[in-house]
């Protein structure tokens, strides 16, 4: 079983920036592509950008492109989710996990999330 730990959130002012880091264990992580979610209070939890096991696609929600920016480092089992240019409405848990690349579904287990708060 993958376990996935989020870590790197926290307050920032809007127009600033964040770097999300995702450590996942086991050895299976560089076949699986991978992707951050989030969830803001009373919403659903969405997708936000995905990359493939070699990094050689990515993908992005409409709302963070030209913003955020989602890479990995297979040799330290770690997806990284950098945000840049950051708004209120950007405010969420975010989530890392394991996704079926093409349609972007969610497979596995979830980590805990990390709280991103930008503030006005």
């Amino acid at each position: 079983q993958v376990q996935l730990v989020e870590s790197g959130g926290g307050l920032v002012q809007a127009g600033g920036s964040l770097r999300l880091s995702c450590a996942a264990s086991g050895r299976t992580f560089s076949i699986y592509a991978m992707g951050w979610f989030r969830q803001a209070p009373g919403k659903e939890r969405d997708f936000v950008a995905g990359i493939s096991s070699r990094s050689s696609n990515t993908s992005y929600a409409d709302p963070v492109k030209g913003r955020f920016i989602i890479s990995r480092d297979n040799a330290r089992n770690t997806v990284y989710l950098e945000m840049n240019s950051l708004k209120p409405e950007d405010t969420a848990v975010y989530y890392c996990v394991r996704i079926i690349y093409r349609s972007k579904a969610p497979i596995g287990s979830w980590g805990q999330g990390t709280q991103v708060t930008v503030s006005s």
